[in-house]
């Protein structure tokens, strides 16, 4: 069996009641299998937000780079292609 660590936590009354309810359903075997789960699920969302945020700040720093360069558009003009584009619809 895999090294495991114990934690002792605290849960409000209706988390308390969605662990026991997963686990009545028969998916999961113990309360502790459900917290795994969640922090699992917790882990992925994180991992995801993360390469988001990154994603978020190249697209910035291309972005930066254009406007330092000269590359910039016209912010009206922009608002009313879209305008037009959302009009046309």
């Amino acid at each position: 069996m895999a090294n495991r660590a114990t934690l002792t936590v605290s849960l409000t009354p209706q988390l308390g009641d969605f662990v026991a309810s997963r686990v009545s359903t028969g998916k999961y075997v113990s309360a502790s299998e459900v917290i795994r789960e969640g922090l699992r699920l917790l882990q992925e969302r994180e991992l995801y937000r993360d390469a988001e945020m990154e994603r978020l700040r190249r697209e910035i720093a291309i972005g930066l780079d254009q406007a330092r360069a000269g590359e910039l558009l016209d912010g009206e003009k922009v608002f009313d292609e879209l305008e037009q584009q959302s009009s046309s619809d």
